[in-house]
């Protein structure tokens, strides 16, 4: 080995070093819990893994204490209050992690408003649901995934109760995408002659708002009993 070898084998390592700690640091977390990249991208935190700070009851303001954190999630056990954000989005691109019990039902609202008796009469829900073992699971309509009550969700994938499922929900303008563990499950746009007829025909047409707000709360349903954990609750508002 001449000598210009030697003296270039110390160069090469340095700069194999340089590269791999630049690509540590782009997929570190930041304090966020998000990565560096995420944060570039806009994305942010709406649940910071150790208290339940941007929450709150529906029309409350102290969070109910049947709501908890541990290790890192928030979560419930028992029956009890819905839960919203503090803050208000219209279009955005938003991802949660959720974990159910054995036949366990929950749900997930956008858009939602303080106008009525129940956050349900307002938004549009994403059904959290342990298909398989839950009365819901019977119809594709009240599936996981779906728009709950209006458009069905495709079957197969969705993970076993008691493992961590992803969700991701898009909702720009009046276009909506429901996902789960990277599937699109739904699409569909507000006020499209399609989704009026399917109001028309769900039991949300008594409530004249239903789905009509493009600007509102997220919310967490809390009023079934057993089990849902979350974490890794982020989003990244679209202009």
């Amino acid at each position: 080995m001449s000598l210009s070898s030697h003296r270039l084998i110390p160069v090469l390592l340095l700069s194999a070093a340089i590269g791999c700690a630049g690509q540590r640091a782009e997929v570190a977390p930041s304090a966020s819990g998000l990565t560096r990249a995420e944060v570039r991208a806009g994305w942010r935190s709406l649940f910071d893994g150790k208290t339940t700070a941007g929450w709150r009851p529906y029309k409350g303001t102290v969070m109910p204490d049947k709501w908890f954190v541990k290790d890192g999630y928030m979560g419930k056990i028992e029956s009890t209050e819905d839960i919203v954000s503090v803050e208000q989005f219209g279009d955005f691109e938003l991802e949660f992690e959720w974990r159910l019990h054995e036949g366990g039902n929950a749900g997930f609202f956008y858009r939602g408003t303080e106008e009525y008796s129940k956050i349900y009469w307002s938004a549009v829900e994403y059904q959290l649901l342990d298909d398989p073992n839950a009365a819901d699971g019977k119809s594709r309509l009240t599936s996981a995934g779906a728009a709950y009550g209006l458009y069905p969700a495709p079957e197969g994938h969705l993970k076993k109760a008691g493992e961590w499922q992803l969700t991701r929900i898009v909702a720009k303008g009046t276009h909506v995408e429901h996902w789960l563990n990277g599937f699109k499950m739904v699409e569909f746009d507000f006020g499209s002659p399609d989704y009026e007829a399917k109001v028309k025909a769900s039991k949300f047409a008594r409530w004249a708002n239903y789905g009509k707000a493009t600007r509102g709360h997220l919310s967490f349903q809390g009023d079934h009993n057993g089990e849902l954990s979350l974490r890794n609750i982020k989003i990244r508002e679209l202009k």
